[in-house]
């Protein structure tokens, strides 16, 4: 499949979002444009985003009111953050009505989004929920500066966050699973940085660098293996997708992760979904095999194994930043 055939499949009308992302993250279109703005008004109308709210009860909420974050990985959370990455954004009624119950229900200690049941911020769910809610179109919203200042107020002094810190101040440890903070703020218009948040994000940058996006650790394979929704997960096109968006492209520490991301593209220029999360070790399959009434229900989009457009648009938006074949469009 040629570059155009590529294109063209990402363009095709049926799926709304990634035509309105292809056309202002590939090809550089900007929101005034007729297309961009024919797309953006269909993403509600049909595809997955359609086929999402069409399954959100009335209150707000999917699978069930309570807590957002529960269950995996079919929740509110889950799915708000899934919808934040298909270009959905607070203009959709039924987005703004949802986005302000999740607000409601995940207050912050000190105020800010992406408390959990006891108001302690969770670096997973309070960076994605950040990121999601900026993506939506409240960057301005109160909020969500304390939910960024609690993210920089809870950063490792070398940079990097842990994934379990509920005592709201800086960790302790730091791993690569832990890449939710640094997408917040890649999210973040630079505009509206303040020198804590841009100490934070280039020491966060150099711990993921440092360890050329990998390694940590015993080789965990999921890492090797491209996911989406990649929900609170990791592997090395969400670690590339973060430190390209962040200006970090041209860095030559993420030539290992490059060299995969390549390798991986098939023969007619396309990238597969290579697994639908809970992707595990053999190891923790075993475990949920013998407690399957605690597995996560996966949230599907795409079916793993077959060309993916979601993973075929992250792919090339991520080689536009180092200079692939498309030009970067606009965040």
């Amino acid at each position: 499949m040629a570059r155009d055939k590529v294109l063209d499949w990402l363009l095709e009308p049926a799926q709304p979002s990634i035509r309105y992302l292809t056309l202002t993250q590939l090809l550089g279109k900007n929101e005034a444009d007729s297309e961009v703005r024919e797309a953006k008004a269909n993403i509600s109308k049909a595809g997955w985003v359609a086929d999402t709210l069409a399954r959100r009860d009335p209150g707000g909420w999917w699978v069930r009111d309570g807590h957002p974050k529960w269950p995996e990985y079919t929740s509110t959370n889950y799915t708000l953050v899934a919808l934040s990455d298909l270009g959905a954004t607070r203009e959709i009624p039924e987005v703004r009505a949802s986005c302000e119950y999740w607000m409601k229900k995940s207050p912050l200690n000190g105020g800010g989004v992406g408390g959990m049941s006891n108001g302690h911020g969770h670096l997973c769910y309070t960076g994605n929920m950040a990121r999601a809610l900026i993506r939506f179109g409240y960057r301005d919203d109160p909020k969500i500066r304390k939910a960024l200042e609690w993210l920089v107020l809870t950063a490792h002094p070398k940079g990097g966050w842990t994934c379990w810190n509920y005592k709201d101040a800086p960790a302790t440890g730091r791993t690569l699973d832990s890449w939710e903070g640094l997408s917040a703020f890649a999210s973040y218009p630079r505009s509206k940085w303040t020198k804590s948040i841009t100490d934070c994000v280039e020491k966060g940058a150099e711990f993921f660098l440092e360890k050329e996006l990998h390694r940590q650790g015993t080789r965990y394979e999921p890492w090797y293996r491209f996911h989406w929704p990649v929900h609170y997960r990791y592997d090395l096109l969400v670690g590339l997708d973060v430190l390209t968006a962040l200006g970090y492209g041209d860095d030559k520490r993420l030539g290992f992760a490059l060299d995969l991301l390549r390798k991986k593209r098939r023969s007619d220029g396309r990238w597969a979904l290579d697994a639908n999360h809970p992707d595990m070790t053999p190891a923790a399959a075993k475990w949920y095999a013998e407690h399957p009434q605690k597995r996560p229900s996966p949230l599907v989009f795409e079916a793993a194994g077959k060309p993916s457009k979601m993973i075929t648009l992250r792919a090339l938006r991520v080689l536009s930043q180092v200079g692939g074949n498309f030009p970067a469009g606009s965040p």
